[in-house]
This record gives C-alpha cells, sequence and structure tokens, in this order.
C-alpha cells in the first residue's frame, strides 16, 4: 500500500492522486458513430415497444 508522508515525516495514508489528463474531443468519424448508434438504439427499443404493443 502506498503512502505519503507528511512535512513532519508523519504517514499519510490517502490514495495517491492517479495524474490528470484532458479528453480529447471526439472526431468527425467518433461523432458518426455515436450517431448510428444512437439510431440502431433508437430503433431496438421503438421495435421493443412495438412488439410489446402487439403481444398485449
Amino acid at each position: 500500500m502506498r503512502y505519503t508522508v507528511e512535512d513532519g515525516g508523519r504517514l499519510n495514508n490517502f490514495a495517491v492522486e492517479p495524474k490528470m489528463y484532458e479528453a480529447e474531443p471526439p472526431t468527425a468519424t467518433d461523432k458518426r458513430n455515436y450517431i448510428i448508434l444512437g439510431v440502431m438504439a433508437a430503433a431496438l427499443v421503438a421495435g421493443v415497444f412495438s412488439i410489446a404493443f402487439v403481444v398485449s
């Protein structure tokens, strides 16, 4: 287990935070893929609702 040492020599057993990094904005291909996946998810949900409506 990792510890940090304070100025007075005391051990601090709080978690050591990971390094931060900035997220990269999505590319045009990523945006297109998000749209395609959103349309597919909406079609799936609409299909499930329509099957539930027909069965009931």
